[in-house]
């Protein structure tokens, strides 16, 4: 079977599996979301938490109880890297320095990521379990919380509640993350990923020495990381070292599992507002970007510009031949469509247009069909920018699923999406205006891409890198922090605004002059406004970098 018709194949089962999913992973996460039971162990976590399971929230009470939270787990999380060395289990790791303790919290509590360390030579096993672990799950539980918050504003009338923060952050992660991350980690614990708490053997250097390589909990962190669509993981090159991702299948395992609650969320939308076809329209523009992401990143791979690209039929540089060109792609393609960061081949050596796309991936706002949660608030506020956009064409109101897109409604979803653009592109200009842009391996565009492509992974939550500049230094351990710490939180307050401004609203009643949301010209326009937006804010910017290299 030739390289290409694998990778054809390699998708359609992958399709056809979380199609079937859609439905049925779909239905039970609706299910714990609107359930009015709580479990022996949820009830014991309010009673410690204090909180009352049966009180609901306004939007700026479940914004406040989020925000509360995130910043415990940063203050947590910052100390344990800190004081690492004097806790056990401390396999004679140093404290983290305060710098990559401020980027290293940061990035796992808004669920991004980002490693300027080598995990299995910088965390001691506490930090990975107690702290990155952990935050793992929490994080990815509150990006499907406010989801869910924002799906209520949307499926409520004329109130100013959106739920429980405390309730919808437990009952996700005990019902939904810990249960399917049990599970996967079995899996890939018989594919032959490595779960063990050695204290390590002795490898020969190049320079003849030698180096301890310590264990660690290898599988359970790699499922966590892909289910909590997170980069990183116990080993930095995460999801392109053996021990992470033995095999080919495995590789299709840990896919399936970054793209099963994402994919699987649409479905939860289309039930909580009553009508299924709402579920297939968002499901639809997500599949349609992301297609074609997936088949353009595969054509500029396999048939990249350049002499040994030609000659040996495809662009195999910092490609692993476990998996071949192809899934290289399409994992590139898949794991920057949501925010997973996760990579089995090296960005950096990609062709200048290959390397573009999971660029404009990120750029999209990672929602096709995006992270846990995130892809699901981030496509329905390019829903109402749509419907927004419909409505000045014909001269009429805008309504979205019954509730009226105003002034108010407009300020919030323009805000959300002027965020992460001001934050790359601020970045960016920062790094090259001064000295810090000369930590970057290459000069001219493909050096700028490498500062452009760690700006947009950071703000956007990602965590992947392109690779080939260095960012481990005080400078860009912080403005990176601020970016991802900021592209975190500030679009979440636009989300759960909009939320709350919809919710207090009365539906208003279907007319002839009503847009149909569920039908394939909704589709077509909001593909379309995804797209253009994208375009016209950030095609300078790839016009500096992986479009002049291209050229």
């Amino acid at each position: 079977m030739s390289m290409t018709a694998a990778g054809v194949v390699f998708i359609l089962s992958l399709v056809a599996v979380l199609a079937v999913a859609y439905r049925y992973f779909g239905d039970y996460m609706y299910r714990v979301v609107v359930g009015s039971r709580h479990s022996v162990a949820e009830r014991g976590i309010y009673k410690v938490l204090r909180v009352n399971p049966e009180g609901e929230q306004s939007w700026k009470a479940y914004a406040g109880s989020l925000l509360a939270f995130s910043a415990i787990s940063l203050l947590f999380l910052y100390g344990l890297l800190r004081l690492q060395n004097v806790l056990w289990p401390n396999p004679d790791f140093p404290g983290v320095t305060n710098h990559i303790a401020w980027n290293t919290a940061v990035s796992f509590v808004t669920n991004t990521n980002w490693q300027a360390y080598s995990g299995e030579s910088t965390m001691t096993h506490l930090s990975q379990m107690a702290g990155l672990a952990v935050q793992n799950f929490v994080s990815a539980g509150v990006g499907i919380a406010v989801a869910v918050a924002f799906v209520r504003g949307f499926a409520r009338r004329r109130t100013n509640e959106l739920g429980n923060f405390w309730v919808d952050l437990t009952r996700i992660t005990l019902r939904v993350l810990l249960p399917v991350a049990v599970l996967g980690a079995i899996v890939l614990i018989i594919g032959g990923a490595v779960q063990n708490f050695s204290g390590g053997h002795d490898v020969t250097t190049l320079t003849g020495g030698t180096q301890t390589i310590t264990g660690g909990p290898v599988a359970s962190q790699e499922v966590i990381k892909e289910l909590g669509t997170n980069g990183g993981g116990y080993m930095n090159v995460n999801s392109a070292h053996p021990f992470e991702n033995p095999t080919s299948w495995t590789n299709w395992i840990e896919l399936f599992l970054i793209l099963l609650i994402p994919v699987s969320l649409p479905r939860v939308f289309g039930r909580m507002v009553g009508q299924n076809r709402q579920g297939y329209a968002i499901i639809a523009v997500m599949g349609i970007l992301a297609i074609a992401s997936i088949a353009l990143t595969n054509v500029f791979e396999i048939g990249g510009a350049g002499t040994v690209p030609h000659a040996v039929g495809a662009a195999l540089e910092g490609k692993d031949m476990r998996f071949g060109v192809s899934n290289s792609a399409t994992f590139a393609s898949i794991t920057t469509l949501t925010s997973t960061g996760a990579v089995n081949s090296f960005h950096d050596s990609y062709t200048a247009l290959g390397g573009m796309m999971p660029m404009f991936n990120m750029m999209l706002g990672e929602v096709a069909p995006g992270g846990v949660g995130a892809g699901l608030y981030g496509m329905l506020v390019l829903a109402v920018i749509t419907v927004f956009v419909a409505g000045l064409m014909v001269g009429r109101t805008p309504e979205y699923l019954g509730k009226k897109i105003g002034a108010r409604e407009i300020k919030f979803a323009s805000i959300y999406f002027l965020i992460t653009p001001l934050l790359v592109l601020s970045g960016v200009a920062a790094a090259m205006a001064t000295d810090n842009h000369m930590t970057m391996l290459n000069v001219g565009p493909h050096g700028f891409s490498e500062v452009l492509y760690a700006f947009t992974s950071a703000a956007n939550n990602n965590g992947s890198a392109f690779a080939g500049i260095t960012v481990n230094t005080g400078w860009w351990d912080t403005a990176l922090g601020l970016a991802m710490l900021f592209g975190r939180f500030l679009p979440i307050i636009m989300v759960l605004g909009l939320a709350g401004s919809l919710a207090s609203q009365q539906p208003v009643p279907e007319s002839k002059g009503t847009l149909p949301t569920h039908k394939p010209l909704f589709v077509a326009m909001l593909v379309g406004v995804t797209v253009i937006l994208v375009a016209l804010t950030f095609l300078p910017a790839l016009a500096l970098g992986p479009l002049a290299e291209g050229l």
